[in-house]
Parts: C-alpha cells; structure tokens; sequence
C-alpha cells in the first residue's frame, strides 16, 4: 500500500501517527522494566508522617542517598527499600501552612482485619522509629550489592535481610513509591494539623 493511500483517510493517519508512537513507548517501557530508565520525581520539600501499629515486610535494604525538589535542591534520606510489605493501621499525614492557617491530609488504611499492602516499596525517610526484627540481616554490605532490585551506589554503606518486622512504627518522610499500594478500608480526610504521631 503507498503511503499516499493511507494519508487520505482519517483511520491511516491515526495509523500513521500511532506507530511510532507505540515504538517508542515500547522502548521507554523496556528501558523502565530493565533499570535502564530510572524512574524518579521531584519531591515537594514538604515532609510527611507514616504509622503503623506493625509492618511486616520481606526482602528489605537500607542504604544513604537523597531526595531532590523541584528547585533541583539535595535533601538527604535514608532510602529504604521493601519488596512485599504489609501495615496494619496506616496512618499517614501531611501538614501544610496555608493563608488559612495549618492545613493537614490525613489517610489511613488496614485499619480492619485486612492490612494495607505494598509491592516493591521503596521510601526517602529522615526518621525512623519503633521495634524492628531483622531477619538473617546483613550490616555493612556494599550498596551496590543488596539483595533488592534497587541498589544504592558502589562504596557506599548498606544493609539489607531477607525480612522485617516493625512494631510500633514512626517515620518521617521525604518520599514514598511502590509499583503496587493496596489501600484496605482507606479513608482520607482534611484536617486543621492534626498528625499521626
């Protein structure tokens, strides 16, 4: 068929336009599922609060590393990362100042019998607290070589276990992203500042 004879009609121009669109979306997508293309955001400089009465997670690493605004500024974290993990009684809130005064979000979830769970969940904390059980827990590992799918870099410090366990947790944070986050029972409301902790 010549190329003229699909630029007539409406459906070969879609056509047209469609293909290398699909090639290269399934480039990039490739490139994404390999690691070749990271995959990042720019935070909003506005940390927030998680809780939970217990996280239970496995395949679990912890290594330094930074969070960056939109401004291109630098915040140190500590990144976490945590291939299947539930909470039981997540809270999370964000509180901002506004002319109005504070406004907060606050969301929870598995606050029933079923908890909230995540998929390949990775965290830019600052703080972190409660009762953890590590489970055949490697200290001192170069980052590069933890045993989860993200790394951190060659020569840094690192740990990482084949599971997790917090009891009570607390952590303040600059970012949160999972390739799956099941919300059970969620609620979100807005709020005059109130916090989880």
């Amino acid at each position: 068929m010549k190329l003229s004879n699909l630029t007539k009609s409406r459906k070969g121009r879609v056509a047209l336009a469609a293909i290398p669109v699909a090639a290269a979306a399934s480039l990039l997508l490739g490139g994404v599922a390999q690691g070749a293309v990271p995959v990042s955001f720019a935070i909003s400089g506005t940390p927030f609060k998680i809780a939970a009465d217990r996280l239970d997670g496995t395949g679990f690493s912890q290594y330094a590393g930074q969070a960056v605004d939109a401004d291109g500024r630098p915040h140190p974290a500590a990144i976490a990362n945590i291939k299947d993990a539930k909470l039981h009684n997540l809270c999370q809130t964000m509180v901002q100042d506004t002319k109005l005064g504070k406004v907060g979000l606050k969301i929870t979830a598995g606050t029933g019998k079923k908890p909230a769970e995540a998929t390949d969940l990775q965290i830019g904390m600052t703080d972190l607290a409660g009762t953890a059980t590590f489970t055949n827990i490697r200290i001192g590992v170069d980052a590069s070589t933890v045993n989860t799918a993200d790394k951190g870099h060659k020569g840094d410090f690192a740990m990482d276990s084949d599971a997790i366990d917090i009891d009570g947790l607390q952590q303040v944070s600059w970012s949160t992203q999972a390739a799956v986050f099941k919300l059970t029972d969620l609620k979100l409301q807005l709020t005059n500042g109130e916090e989880c902790f």
